[in-house]
């Protein structure tokens, strides 16, 4: 399930004059995917701050914590159909939604076979639809470091296939967004949707 926050990634934003840099801390990862003593952690860590500072041409600090528990926010639906046919399925029904774009696609398990390690079939495929999201960055900037949407299609240990993404509501909460009701239901519906019909259910 790490793999639905993973690779890192950097959000540059402009609010009243000043430009932002933020990213998820380790000790969120930590928490929401329940890893414990993971050194790759600490380099993840070191790695960013060092970038980002270089970057902003300032100190990195962190901004208030707020607790999250493991698996927190994320939603997972269970696939009746093997890995490639549920990655398939999702893709297709998204390429065929004239509303949503496939912006990027990653195969996690290729990457870690690619430097000699193993990763069950684990793949994530970003996607949005700027009529939707817009609105909620123009709530809360920050929110762009969770969009767009994006699935994770990963098999567990015993070969069960499923589907996992952020829950909106869980995002509307940790960026404090206020006003698109409408909005946080209808990508709540569309996810719903797209999930299940992937699945197969």
């Amino acid at each position: 399930l790490a793999g639905l926050d993973l690779p890192q990634k950097v959000l540059f934003y402009e609010n009243e004059a000043k430009v932002f840099a933020l990213y998820n801390s380790i000790d969120y990862l930590e928490s929401r995917h329940a890893l414990s003593n993971e050194e790759s952690l600490m380099q993840i860590s070191g790695a960013l701050e060092n970038l980002v500072g270089d970057a902003i041409k300032a100190d990195v600090e962190s901004s208030i914590s707020k607790s999250v528990t493991a698996s927190e926010g994320i939603v997972t639906v269970t696939s009746s159909q093997d890995f490639e046919a549920t990655y398939e399925n999702l893709k297709d029904i998204i390429s065929e939604n004239e509303n949503l774009s496939i912006l990027a696609e990653l195969d996690h398990q290729a990457n870690a076979q690619s430097i000699g390690m193993d990763l069950r079939p684990t793949r994530i495929l970003i996607f949005g639809n700027p009529n939707l999201g817009t609105p909620l960055m123009q709530g809360a900037q920050t929110v762009g470091l969770d969009l767009p949407q994006k699935m994770l299609v990963w098999e567990d240990a015993e070969g069960a296939v499923h589907l996992s993404y952020n829950d909106p509501e869980f995002l509307k909460l940790r960026h404090g967004i206020n006003g698109t009701d409408e909005e946080i239901q209808q990508i709540t519906t569309a996810l719903q949707n797209i999930s299940n019909a992937a699945a197969g259910n």
